[in-house]
């Protein structure tokens, strides 16, 4: 499987991802266009129905899998910064997984990797602790982050797989972080504007990702999609039906 270490290179196959069981979007519509899903695991959306219909859909569709974890936070969906002891996340990760794979599995299908949500997905880019806790609780998944987490070295030394992941629907800072979001530039929301960024990110990551919770994130990943095979790139799961 492909990670890109050129970004002069223009890859010739890309993974499109979406967070889906949000209960926000329209995930069967996602599930036509994308090659894998985040599902979430209940700790910010979702629940055990909900992490059901995708991963039944997903099956259908060939689209992976994968675990997307997350603070407890239903009330901010996840997005508010939490200080939470490493051990009781580690726990809390545990949980998310393997409620998820148990339903991945009863479904026919089984949960490829991992992926951090919202707040745990920045604090795991520096916070040494946290993102211990995180690999602690979550086996030898592989895992999908932006170019630079430290969540990714951490897993690297443990001889786990790492993809990295781009985001054509949100803004980026001087720094290659995200724009915050509230302020300005932090969203992309014209679905052609997004499928270019797509394009130009494809130099330097395995996947990119469309919010599932955006407007009008299907037309976003449907632009996408046309986008990246009209510039001759193959869009292919970068992962393993199953870990």
């Amino acid at each position: 499987m492909r990670t890109v270490t050129d970004p002069s290179t223009e890859p010739s196959r890309l993974d499109l991802n979406a967070d889906l069981g949000e209960e926000v979007t329209d995930d069967a519509g996602l599930l036509e266009v994308v090659t894998s899903a985040n599902v979430a695991c209940g700790f910010h959306a979702g629940n055990a129905e909900v992490m059901r219909a995708v991963c039944a859909g997903a099956v259908r569709r060939d689209v992976v899998v994968g675990a997307q974890v997350s603070y407890a936070d239903r009330e901010g969906f996840g997005r508010v910064a939490r200080d939470v002891p490493a051990d009781l996340l580690r726990d809390q990760v545990a949980e998310q997984v393997g409620v998820l794979t148990g339903i991945a599995l009863a479904e026919g299908g089984g949960v490829a990797y991992l992926k951090p949500h919202g707040a745990l997905y920045h604090r795991v880019a520096f916070d040494e602790e946290q993102a211990t806790a995180v690999l602690d609780g979550s086996g030898d998944l592989p895992v999908l982050g932006m170019p630079g987490s430290l969540l990714l070295e951490l897993a690297r030394r443990r001889g786990r797989e790492v993809r990295l992941e781009g985001f054509p629907d949100r803004g980026y800072t001087d720094e290659g972080r995200l724009v915050p979001r509230g302020q300005p530039g932090a969203l992309v929301t014209d679905p052609d504007e997004v499928a270019a960024r797509a394009v130009h990110l494809a130099r330097s990551v395995d996947s990119v990702c469309v919010h599932g919770d955006s407007p009008g994130a299907v037309a976003a990943a449907r632009a996408v999609r046309r986008a990246l095979e009209a510039a001759g790139t193959t869009v292919t799961s970068c992962w393993s039906s199953t870990a």
